[in-house]
């Protein structure tokens, strides 16, 4: 029997523990128990907690001033500007707001909104206090920007099972910091993550092992960590739209259309993530971008602001004690088309001067810089490795203030 979208929504509700608010129902069983005959090895070893804050910039500016409070908030620029949206508050969300949104868009939504540029000093700290919260259950968190971060409690301080620890957390971050965040409990990342933006804001939903099959058989493909919109078309191409369309298909079959990319997906559509939480990151590539307050079609502007390009990530890279051996340029065009060109350089490097004379021969040579029109450009360095003993290690918590607009601000990795 076919379900629609909805009925498939409902029906996993129906199937899952959730637990919200004062409404804490014990979820962790024991794992002898019978109920957990025929499942995944993996899905018995750890205990993870996805905490994610809700609409977390503009959570913050509503807190410090509650004027604010109950309007149609937009975290970002000016809308007479190139700015995107960083963030909006659930108000702005109802009439189609959403992150990565042009401001400009944004405004002609909903022309009752305020605008407010982000202040990623202020969020730093409030994320730090968050980590602080995190850091009295475990020392095993995995942040994954300002406002998530992966927890392993499988065995925590307290020794409390992982459902309460989600529901201390939250009401510690609603006590002490007056913000609220949305927590999905899971036995790994994948279904953590996913269980998380179940039932936003200040939803906690728990996954247990054994109501993982249930939790992943009608989630949509695009759920899937690493499913982006070229991969959900080519699983729609094969009548691929829930997991449990994907577990209908032989692995010959998924090769065919995904390459290696069929197993992660078929282990996924079960609910499999071996993954563990690490502490720290590998940063894989350092950069920045910036949007031009109008389309760019002069060579010699374009140069220009390709070379403020390449020091920032010099100096970036420099102030990190990082070298790097692929260089890549991003150019977005006046229509929004997007293309990326990449070269490698003859040895590791962090230096201003090779990062310009590479990047400047990709964007003659490899665009249609000087004959089309140039919305954005963005400079990347990866196959990063430390220069030298005492490297600042980047732990995904630290933020570069220097660039204030959102648009602009870019840190890859």
């Amino acid at each position: 029997m076919t379900h629609s979208p909805i009925q498939s929504q409902i029906l996993v509700k129906r199937q899952l523990c959730i637990i919200r608010g004062n409404d804490c129902v014990e979820a962790d069983i024991d794992r002898q128990g019978s109920l957990l005959k025929g499942i995944h090895p993996s899905l018995l070893e750890r205990k993870i907690i996805h905490v994610d804050m809700d609409a977390f910039y503009a959570a913050v500016e509503v807190r410090d001033n509650p004027v604010l409070a109950g309007k149609p908030l937009v975290i970002g620029g000016s809308p007479q500007s190139r700015a995107v949206v960083c963030t909006a508050s659930y108000e702005a969300r109802r009439f189609g707001i959403r992150s990565a949104m042009s401001c400009s868009k944004a405004y002609r939504l909903c022309r009752n909104a305020v605008f407010l540029p982000p202040d990623f000093e202020k969020y730093t700290r409030v994320s730090q206090q968050i980590r602080e919260i995190f850091a009295r259950y475990t020392h095993l968190i995995e942040p994954l920007s300002l406002d998530e971060a992966f927890l392993d409690v499988t065995h925590n301080a307290l020794g409390l099972y992982a459902a309460q620890i989600g529901k201390n957390i939250q009401a510690a971050v609603a006590s002490e910091l007056r913000l609220s965040c949305s927590v999905g409990v899971a036995p790994n990342k994948l279904v953590a993550k996913i269980a998380s933006d179940w039932r936003k804001p200040a939803g906690l939903t728990v996954v247990p092992p054994e109501k993982v099959a249930e939790f992943m058989k009608l989630l949509e493909v695009r759920k899937i960590f690493g499913v982006g919109p070229a991969t959900e078309k080519r699983l729609h191409s094969l009548g691929i739209r829930t997991c449990e369309d994907v577990l209908s298909k032989t692995m010959d079959e998924l090769e065919a259309t995904l390459g290696s990319f069929a197993r992660w997906i078929y282990n996924c559509a079960q609910g499999i993530d071996e993954r563990r939480v690490y502490t720290s990151r590998k940063r894989k590539s350092l950069g920045r971008e910036e949007t031009f307050s109008e389309d760019l079609l002069n060579l010699t502007r374009l140069l220009e602001e390709l070379s403020v390009l390449s020091r920032k990530t010099s100096c970036d890279m420099q102030r990190r004690n990082l070298i790097g051996r692929t260089l890549t340029l991003k150019v977005k065009y006046h229509d929004f088309e997007q293309i990326t060109r990449s070269q490698t350089f003859s040895s590791l490097t962090n230096s201003e001067h090779e990062m310009f004379d590479v990047a400047r021969e990709l964007l003659l040579k490899k665009t249609e810089a000087g004959t089309r029109r140039i919305r954005l450009l963005g400079l990347s360095v990866s196959n990063l490795q430390e220069d030298s003993e005492g490297a600042l290690e980047d732990n995904g918590w630290e933020i570069d203030h220097q660039n204030r607009s959102c648009d602009d601000y870019h840190l890859w990795s």
